[in-house]
């Protein structure tokens, strides 16, 4: 399991790449491909089906023989979007000699994490019409490689006539956040502040900025002209791959794992499901933007969960008393990382909710419904951890510091569905590059198996 997931950590340094990488997996299983805009009527949801948008995705997959009078909705929640630096649309600076790229800091960021490492750059570019048919012609396709070995282009997130918005990676060390030397600042080590706006710009090369340097680089790694380069969203990654860690590998590292790790135990438990329970639908779905607040066109606050649910529901010949009343019997599981019990702080962490790496997963409360979990819910996913023969955790935070929140409680709010907050205990949350346990994993995804079959 864990070299799964790391497999899928590589293919996914963008929420867009996390999205086609998730769609692909579901592909192979079986599920069928289609778009928001396309008609579910005709789909055979038994089977199973499989929708994506920038960096979002929904799968469904129903029981044989639905009765919409019994219909009900087992539905995992997660994220693909992680904390990093998003480059600006007009990035190109620098001063004294330097080339810089101007960058926004997306979500809770720990700053420092993000200092002299080697980062590349991945996310999504749009290009003119013309040149769209020019890289349909060198890629062979939708999946085709293309000849620059460092682009890779494994989906169209726009196939229709016009621009056309394209994946695109570069693994190369492109970027590097230099810290100032502690021979020019003292006192660094007794509590570093670092501005976001004049301390995290990174370096790409020397000389004179170029007022075009960023678009002239993506349209050589996408062989079109400067001109065709018309939009970007793109972000860095750092460049070091994930790795057992520890004396006997008891440990993982990687970046990425809020929340990668909860939509790849995900997308494999609703991809390993022999069957569904004939009374349910099971649905996974993977949100964009919880990180900054899920108030977007494909973020949790969106209609896509309703509308997606409501259509699925008319899919399996459901009215719409029919399908609100499925709703008011349905449960939501928000799956997201955990707070471990840090060794160095312990004084952070609520004494008797001290969850450890390989412990198995997490409840996570809170009575101000940061976390959507009530006593009824906690009880149904702990009974589920029962029947996958995986033990769990509880967690509560500390009474003395804010607590963050999920996709979880917008759920809640938006539907009126029960839901439980739960994920994989790690440290470093929100660093470039996090630590987990490396049971956790398949812990994990065998409590959402059992979840999704559930009765």
């Amino acid at each position: 399991m864990l070299d799964s997931l790391f497999g899928f950590i590589e293919a996914s340094p963008s929420p867009f790449h996390a999205a086609a990488a998730a769609f692909e997996r579901l592909a192979a299983a079986g599920f069928v491909g289609t778009g928001r805009g396309d008609s579910w009527s005709e789909l055979d949801v038994a089977q199973g089906f499989v929708v994506r948008d920038g960096g979002s995705v929904v799968a469904v997959r129903a029981g044989a023989r639905v009765d919409p009078e019994r219909l009900r909705f087992s539905v995992i929640g997660a994220h693909t979007d992680s904390p990093n630096l998003r480059v600006r649309p007009q990035p190109d600076s620098g001063t004294l000699g330097y080339r810089q790229l101007g960058v926004e800091i997306y979500g809770g960021v720990l700053l420092n994490s993000w200092l002299d490492r080697d980062l590349g750059l991945s996310g999504r570019v749009t290009v003119a019409s013309e040149a769209a048919e020019a890289l349909a012609d060198a890629s062979a396709g939708p999946a085709g490689p293309l000849a620059n070995p460092t682009a890779h282009f494994p989906f169209w997130d726009e196939p229709d006539p016009g621009p056309a918005t394209v994946l695109w990676r570069c693994d190369r060390a492109l970027l590097r956040v230099p810290q100032l030397a502690i021979h020019l600042d003292r006192d660094a080590n007794d509590g570093l502040k670092l501005d976001r706006q004049q301390h995290m710009t990174p370096v790409w090369g020397l000389g004179e900025p170029n007022a075009a340097g960023f678009r002239e680089f993506l349209a050589d790694e996408l062989d079109v002209e400067r001109d065709a380069v018309v939009a970007w969203d793109v972000m860095a990654h750092d460049l070091t791959p994930p790795a057992r860690l520890g004396r006997d590998g008891e440990m993982y590292a990687a970046g990425r794992i809020d929340n990668l790790a909860s939509c790849h135990a995900a997308i494999e438990a609703m991809a390993g499901l022999d069957a569904v329970p004939d009374d349910a639908a099971a649905v996974v779905v993977l949100f964009d933007h919880e990180e900054i607040g899920s108030d977007s066109a494909t973020g949790a606050g969106s209609p896509i969960l309703a509308d997606a649910l409501e259509r699925i529901a008319a899919a399996l010949g459901a009215s719409r008393e029919q399908y609100l009343r499925a709703v008011a019997r349905s449960l939501c599981v928000s799956a997201d990382g955990a707070h471990a019990v840090h060794p160095n702080y312990p004084e952070r962490h609520e004494p008797g909710h001290l969850p450890a790496l390989n412990g198995g997963p997490v409840i996570k409360t809170n009575v101000n419904v940061r976390y959507a979990t009530d006593a009824r819910t906690h009880a149904r996913f702990a009974a589920a951890c029962r029947t996958a023969g995986v033990p769990h955790q509880i967690y509560s935070h500390h009474g003395n510091l804010p607590c963050g929140s999920t996709i979880g409680p917008i759920t809640a709010s938006r539907l009126g569905m029960s839901v439980v907050d739960v994920g994989s205990p790690m440290l470093s949350m929100h660093s470039a590059r996090e630590l987990g346990g490396s049971d956790d994993p398949a812990m994990l995804t065998t409590a959402l198996s059992a979840f999704l079959v559930s009765d």
